[in-house]
């Protein structure tokens, strides 16, 4: 009887399973009809390639939201659909797959698996702890500066700071009895794990290369004539960043305070484990001479070689393969690049279709009619923030980009924000949001999900540190970007 029931249970279970998938897909779906039988603008008429791309995309971000499948499988049959409609031909359908911007990104998985495999980057944070640790605040800064460190050529922050950072900071809880089942999280676990979230974010906002929608932004940002190089990027999010690095640790310590305030046992634990892991390995060395090859290159590689930061990501993992630091096996399991290539190249490809047959001109225009007369930075704040605060009802930033930074780029830009800032700000917001849930970015549910920060309490300091990223960004923020030329 037992083995019926529990059979039956399995049952019940995978046709909840089916049936959710379905409602998912079927919503995905009807997104997509609803838009495809809406009355098309005048101004599309003339085309109507236009409006099926539209009901193409609009299913297809539901989709990602929704997430009845995964983002790949969702990528490849929005690919077809744009063909098996006529919408598009085949070559331009795949055109996304030759999209330098996009092998920058999977080049960058391919030199963050590099970090992990010759576990440079634990020894990073362990140096840092060692140095920095004997105070719970210098403990917390420490773990942003091996997060720093790693941000510029790791574009995974589910990776960084939920598979390097975030294992360090669980055993540090336990080394000084934090922990959730006995109601010690406090002691140290919930400020570490808060304080690592809310700074991984500003670390993702800072490198185009930190966070796999960054250049998501930056290639729609070109489509709509926005150039944004590497070094572009990094300049301009440099002293706000910074400013927002300080804040954090100490903001949260105040507010949020440990209940260990000195820990020179984490100095301690740092020591014996850089013991136990020994001198710097050749394979260590090796990924550190290809770290700053490719931060040199992207710094100076287009001015004095003419070398772009694709070329140089290409270099980077070149030079790894031929010194055996990765293997062709090793990129071949790197799951996630290739997962990334595909998706990436399906939506930037409509985006960019998007944008040659008109739609993002006809939604900027409407937008830009509807706030007439306002002044462009008060509609600018305005686009801006109910952009980052739109994060509520996103997952994944990827899937908020491309739902939504072409279009309010354009509609900024045409009520008279610089093109440039504008892009920047909103690329920017497009990682600060992530600090908002839960569920708002990968690393999420990795560091929410042992219990060290209850769900108010993040939501909480969520939207807390949303209010001081927002001010820092436009307010400190806006008088470097002066100082730089931006408006």
């Amino acid at each position: 009887m037992q083995s019926t029931s529990g059979g039956g249970g399995q049952v019940s279970e995978k046709k909840k399973l089916t049936d959710s998938i379905i409602f998912k897909a079927g919503i995905s779906i009807l997104a997509g009809v609803i838009i495809y039988l809406l009355p098309v603008p005048q101004v599309l008429e003339h085309d109507p390639r236009a409006w099926r791309l539209l009901a193409i995309f609009v299913g297809t971000i539901v989709a990602l939201i929704a997430n009845p499948a995964p983002m790949g499988t969702i990528a490849i049959i929005a690919i077809t659909l744009t063909v098996v409609s006529q919408t598009l031909s085949m070559g331009v359908a795949l055109s996304g797959f030759s999209n330098a911007v996009i092998w920058l990104i999977v080049c960058a998985f391919f030199i963050s698996r590099g970090f992990i495999k010759t576990g440079l980057g634990e020894r990073i944070a362990y140096m840092f702890m060692a140095k920095l640790g004997k105070k719970t605040l210098g403990l917390a800064y420490s773990l942003i500066f091996a997060d720093m460190v790693m941000a510029p050529t790791m574009p995974s922050n589910t990776a960084r700071a939920g598979g390097v950072i975030f294992p360090i900071v669980r055993s540090l809880a336990n080394a000084f009895n934090s922990k959730t089942e006995d109601g010690t999280q406090r002691k140290v676990g919930s400020y570490l794990s808060k304080t690592l979230f809310q700074a991984d974010n500003v670390l993702c906002a800072m490198f185009m290369t930190a966070m796999a929608a960054n250049p998501l932004a930056v290639e729609i940002a070109g489509s709509l004539g926005v150039e944004i190089t590497w070094v572009s990027w990094a300049i301009a999010a440099l002293v706000p960043g910074l400013v927002c690095l300080l804040i954090i640790p100490v903001a949260l310590y105040k507010i949020y305070p440990p209940g260990i305030k000195e820990t020179p046992q984490a100095a301690e634990i740092a020591k014996k484990r850089l013991d136990e892991i020994g001198p710097v390995t050749k394979q260590e060395k090796l990924m550190i001479f290809v770290f700053f090859l490719i931060l040199l290159l992207w710094i100076f590689g287009p001015d004095l070689f003419g070398i772009g930061a694709t070329a140089t990501a290409f270099i980077g993992l070149s030079t790894m393969l031929i010194t055996n630091v990765l293997t062709f096996e090793d990129v071949k399991s790197e799951k996630g690049a290739w997962d990334t290539l595909v998706w990436f190249a399906a939506l930037v490809m409509m985006a960019t279709q998007l944008n040659t047959l008109g739609v993002i001109a006809w939604f900027s225009d409407t937008v830009a009619q509807a706030v007439y007369g306002v002044n462009w930075v008060a509609a600018f704040i305005l686009i801006a923030v109910a952009y980052f605060y739109s994060h509520y009802f996103f997952a994944s930033a990827t899937a908020h980009v491309s739902a939504m930074y072409g279009g309010l780029l354009a509609v900024a830009i045409a009520v008279g924000t610089p093109p440039m800032l504008a892009a920047l700000v909103l690329a920017y917001f497009s990682s600060l949001y992530m600090g908002l849930t839960h569920y708002a970015t990968g690393s999420a549910p990795v560091i929410y999900g042992p219990g060290y920060v209850t769900m108010g309490e993040w939501w909480g300091f969520g939207f807390l540190f949303s209010v001081i990223n927002i001010v820092v960004w436009l307010v400190v923020g806006g008088l470097w970007w002066r100082l730089l030329g931006l408006w």
